[in-house]
């Protein structure tokens, strides 16, 4: 499925006949010997997991739908999973090595370097995707750009609508607005730019991405403009009928996803085999027939076939080069346009988070799903850390450990960030006998909140747990809670409250009556193992 890919049908998927014939090739020319699933003859057995981009999950199924078998000796099954590159980076600073992928295919380059400390080794490519515009062709012709392209900079600073995907997530964005700043060469003049193309796509009601291609495919002059990769565009069109989206090449060239295998790590004996053997189904004839047909391009810019019937040129268009550092700098100014968040977070550690998950415990689980996010929030958000269950500290259903401060605030020779990351570290050992004080400890913790509000950034409580009040005796109702919120809110200080409710025995509708009270937004990671997915989107959206 595509990142945006909700607006529409499954891709299409490969015909099993291309598939078949380039995997005839690689048994020609490889040394692998491919069997069918559930062949015999194996003396080991190993799995590689492999980590891609949302964009290529059907595809990577689909080359890797068959059981490897290296030298008749040794049987390969791979596990594929799909996750945003951002989540991945902060999996790769804060996870152990063995619960980090053993091949990870982001869709650009650009993420290898902000995981730069991380044993990352480029082992190939999967593919190429130049970064286009998609709108209407009404658009274009209302713009007269079917006859002369516009460059960047005319292209995102114009009073055509912008629906601009999210920067923290989204490499297309980032490398379209670098695009601007390296299409005017850099500097102050090229930085207003970038800025006030940013600014033009705040115009006006919020649109998302999904939102800006539906309109294009819809047709119409007024189709907004939306930095996304060519082979959106080619999927999109594809899957349906009677499409206007189309993409427009600025003059200047397009930057490329390039859409790197990298190994994870340096794994030895047999797991070394099995990666290798993966890695080369990965960048086979097979997979590049494969990802040709998904709507990316090869190496030589070769176009997915009927092309300009999907909306994109044939001819591949010149590669505007990206500097990684530049791009950097350019997320640093882009940070500072937008309104820093003051969280409390606060964590369920009742004995119900020793439940077993995986591995570990749903307790062990929120810990890293925690240290992962923190990883990637901006200096300038403040957190703070609670720990809560029933009667934790003496009678109060709490415990302080760390107060809300700014992340690269320092204290005692450590940042605040550090401190976070400690704490964090102890959760598992912080479990209490006991029920869980919900209802009490939400509403401490939004007048905690409230008492350290701070009028230039986005306050909230983020609550994580995986039980029900179980302090209905002594402590407050969940009717005199919704009370008591609504009689103390202060629309001059608004506290939202995000719930997050890990595990299928959390109370959910609780959850969403207490955020819908506050103008926040309610979770449900019903699987516990989507609870790093869930907390990066709360901690991100903020409600």
């Amino acid at each position: 499925m595509g990142r945006h890919a909700e607006i529409t049908a499954r891709r299409r998927p490969v015909p099993t006949l291309l598939v078949a014939v380039g995997i005839a090739l690689v048994l020609a020319a490889g040394g692998l010997v491919w069997w069918l699933a559930g062949s015999g003859g194996c003396d080991e057995r190993v799995t590689v997991d492999v980590t891609v981009a949302p964009e290529l999950g059907e595809l990577t199924e689909q080359v890797l739908a068959d059981e490897i078998v290296v030298e008749d000796r040794l049987c390969v099954d791979t596990a594929v999973a799909t996750q945003q590159p951002l989540q991945t980076v902060g999996d790769l600073s804060v996870l152990e090595p063995d619960a980090l992928p053993d091949v990870w295919v982001p869709d650009s380059s650009l993420w290898r370097a902000r995981a730069a400390e991380a044993p990352l080794e480029v082992v190939g490519s999967m593919g190429a995707s130049p970064v286009v515009l998609g709108t209407s062709s009404d658009a274009v012709a209302e713009l007269g750009w079917a006859e002369e392209p516009p460059g960047w900079g005319e292209a995102l600073s114009g009073g055509q609508p912008l629906a601009v995907p999210d920067l923290a997530t989204s490499a297309e964005a980032l490398a379209a607005l670098t695009a601007v700043s390296t299409a005017l060469g850099g500097g102050e003049e090229a930085g207003n730019a970038v800025v006030q193309a940013v600014l033009a796509a705040q115009r006006g009601p919020a649109l998302s991405a999904a939102d800006g291609l539906a309109a294009g495919r819809d047709g119409g002059a007024d189709a907004p403009l939306v930095p996304v990769s060519e082979q959106e565009i080619y999927a999109l069109n594809q899957a349906g009928e009677d499409s206007s989206l189309v993409a427009v090449y600025p003059e200047q060239g397009s930057p490329v996803l390039d859409y790197p295998v990298l190994r994870v790590g340096t794994p030895e004996g047999d797991q070394a085999e099995a990666v290798a053997a993966v890695v080369e189904a990965l960048t086979s004839d097979a997979a590049r027939t494969a990802a040709l047909e998904a709507g990316f391009r090869d190496a030589d810019g070769t176009a997915p076939p009927e092309a300009e019937a999907a909306g994109i040129r044939a001819a591949a268009p010149t590669t505007l080069e990206l500097d990684p550092a530049g791009v950097q700098a350019l997320v640093a100014q882009l940070s500072s346009l937008a309104d820093p968040s003051r969280i409390l977070t606060v964590f369920d550690v009742s004995t119900s988070m020793e439940a077993p998950v995986g591995d570990g415990t749903r307790a062990t689980l929120a810990r890293d799903a925690a240290k992962a996010t923190l990883s990637l929030v901006p200096g300038d958000f403040a957190l703070g850390l609670w720990a809560f269950a029933y009667q934790l500290d003496g009678e109060q259903d709490w415990s302080e450990l760390v107060p809300i401060r700014e992340l690269d605030s320092v204290v005692d020779d450590t940042t605040q960030r550090q401190l976070l990351d400690a704490q964090l570290d102890t959760i598992p050992d912080l479990l209490t006998p006991g029920g869980t004080g919900l209802y009490d400890t939400t509403l401490a913790a939004v007048r905690a909140a409230r008492e350290n509000y701070d009028p230039t950034a986005v306050n909230s409580v983020l609550m994580v747990t995986d039980g029900t009040n179980e302090d209905d005796a002594e402590g407050i109702s969940l009717e005199n809670l919704l009370i008591t919120l609504s009689a103390e809110a202060d629309p001059d200080r608004p506290v939202k409250v995000i719930g997050v409710a890990l595990g299928p025995d959390a109370d959910i509708s609780a959850l969403e009556q207490i955020a819908e009270e506050t103008g926040g937004e309610a979770y449900s990671a019903v699987d516990e193992n989507d609870l790093q997915t869930v907390l990066f989107d709360a901690l991100r959206q903020r409600g």
